[in-house]
This record gives structure tokens, sequence and C-alpha cells, in this order.
């Protein structure tokens, strides 16, 4: 991973709220390189290690609900890019239907074998191939949709510098995301205005402090949030 000349990037990313992250990455080649190759190792490694346990998340979502077994949607990536991320399904196939991008309490939009692969985050396994491809990596700002990235400040911008990641602090910290905008009346507002800008202080401040060995803390501090979210 090596980021481009400054002139080569986007033009809404160029601009001097992101430059001074930007130079703080460019700084950074070799831990940023460390970062693409334990990403592909990773990725391999996890595609053959969990093949059966995938296969068996897959057998259960087709053998309990109608659909697909991959949910696909639109996000955001680096520098803007937009690609369909990979899910195993966790809710209805008609989950999309209203509109609502958001999941909010205790949704009744959940099959009972997606409230499972959620709460241990299984959800998220397909996303390694994605990682393998270079459209994420295993720790970077959560891919938000496109709806949500167009309200993003200068300074937010900052976050599409890196590919999308599987897990972040942001994440870590705003596990209970659903339950914090349970009670809006105007969730896509409530997420916008509040909870937002509270996640991109994190992400932000993980760029800012970007290193190969905060990745791998961090990847520990995910497994365990995962483990001990078992006695919620």
């Amino acid at each position: 991973m090596k980021m481009p000349e400054y002139e080569k990037l986007p033009k809404e990313l160029q601009c001097d709220e992101v430059k001074r992250y930007y130079d703080l990455l460019k700084a950074k080649t070799k831990a940023l390189v460390l970062k693409r190759i334990f990403d592909v190792l990773v990725a391999i490694f996890f595609i053959i290690f969990l093949s059966v346990p995938m296969a068996v998340i897959a057998i259960l979502i087709k053998c309990t609900s109608k659909g697909p077994v991959i949910y696909k949607q639109v996000r955001v990536t680096t520098f803007g890019k937009k690609f369909k991320i990979f899910k195993f399904r966790s809710m209805r196939t008609d989950a999309d239907a209203k509109g609502e991008l958001l999941t909010v309490g205790e949704d009744d939009r959940i099959t009972k074998v997606g409230k499972f692969i959620r709460k241990f985050r299984l959800d998220e396994l397909p996303q390694i191939f994605h990682v393998l491809s270079g459209k994420m990596t295993i720790v970077g700002t959560r891919p938000e949709v496109p709806k949500f990235t167009d309200k993003y400040t200068n300074e937010m911008l900052a976050t599409l510098l890196l590919p999308a990641g599987v897990t972040s602090l942001a994440s870590i910290k705003f596990k209970d995301e659903a339950k914090l905008l349970a009670n809006s009346d105007d969730v896509d507002k409530a997420y916008i205005e509040q909870i937002l800008p509270e996640k991109m202080k994190y992400n932000l401040e993980y760029i800012e402090k970007f290193s190969f060995i905060g990745d791998i803390k961090l990847i520990f501090k995910t497994v365990a949030e995962v483990f001990t979210s078992r006695g919620d």
C-alpha cells in the first residue's frame, strides 16, 4: 500500500483539512506496506481456515429463511470509490423496502440466525475477500453508504485516504449503536448529527496515530470485545 502523489488524489480530497492527514500517512510508507502484506496473509489464512464455518453459516441461512445467502450493499472505500460490500444476510429479504439503512434496537427485520451471527460479528466474514482484493483492510474506518459519506466534512474526508476497514476503534466504541438510535424519531438525522461526528473523532485519531503495531493491538481488542459480549 503506497500513498499516491497529492496532486493525483480526487479533487474533493485536495483540501487543507485532508492534507494534514495525508502528510502523516505519506511519511509512514513502510508501515503502510506492512499493513498491506499483513492484510493479504491474514485474508488467505482465514479464507482457508474459515471455509467450513462459512459454509455452515451459509447453509443455516439458506435453510431458515428465504433469499440469498449473501447481502450486498453499495459502500464507499479508498478515495471515495464505491463497491458492493458482502455480508452474510442477517435480515429478511424485504429489509430495505422502507429505505431504512440503519439497524435500530430490537429490529424485527433480523432473522434468528441473523441475530446470532451479528452478536459475534460473523456476518462480516465474507469481507475477508474484500481485504484480499484490496477494497478493504483489516483495521480502518468502517465503510459507510454514499448517503452518509455525502455528509462528510472536509476533515472527515481524510478517512478515505485508506481502505475501509473490517474493524475500527469507532466500531468497538459504538458496538451498541442500534440501542442508541432506538428512541430517535428520525434515525438518519440522529446518526448524521450525533453519532457520525463522534465516530469520526476516533477514525481521524486512528489516521493521525497510525502504526502497524497499533493495528495489531486493535485486532486483539476487537477479538476481546466480541467474546466478552457473550455475557451481554
